[in-house]
């Protein structure tokens, strides 16, 4: 493939892992699980910021028909493509819902890695850290 037909792919590869990091957010926020369960790869790690994973089973068993979310923003969001996979780095502030009606705060770094499967793409794993002060 040549220099501009490349690109363009490219270039449209970063738009729709734009779009799918954001139907991510949205489900999260949600808890639509049937979402979830079409944007996450059966093979997913995803670990949290004190450490514990979680596989795309107990991601689902955690989110999915459940109200975790008060809110979620992601800021400063980077994407680069490499063929199939996807890089995106962003920076994730939450407010979460926990029982009795109280919240707690996540402000920390995210590492998401994608994978083009099909014509679409999928959360194949995610990492994240504490923000230093």
């Amino acid at each position: 493939m040549g220099g501009a037909a490349q690109a363009a792919e490219t270039s449209a590869d970063t738009a729709a892992v734009a779009k799918i990091v954001e139907v991510l957010r949205a489900a999260m926020v949600a808890g639509d699980g049937k979402v979830l369960k079409a944007v996450l790869h059966d093979r997913l790690t995803y670990s949290h910021s004190d450490g514990h994973l979680q596989t795309k089973a107990m991601v689902l068993d955690e989110l999915a028909g459940k109200n975790s979310f008060a809110s979620l923003a992601l800021s400063d969001q980077t994407i680069d493509v490499v063929g199939n996979v996807a890089v995106v780095r962003h920076i994730f502030d939450s407010v979460n819902n926990l029982p009795e009606g109280k919240t707690s705060s996540a402000h920390i770094k995210v590492l998401q890695v994608w994978v083009k499967a099909g014509k679409g793409w999928k959360l194949l794993a995610r990492a994240s850290t504490p923000i230093k002060a």
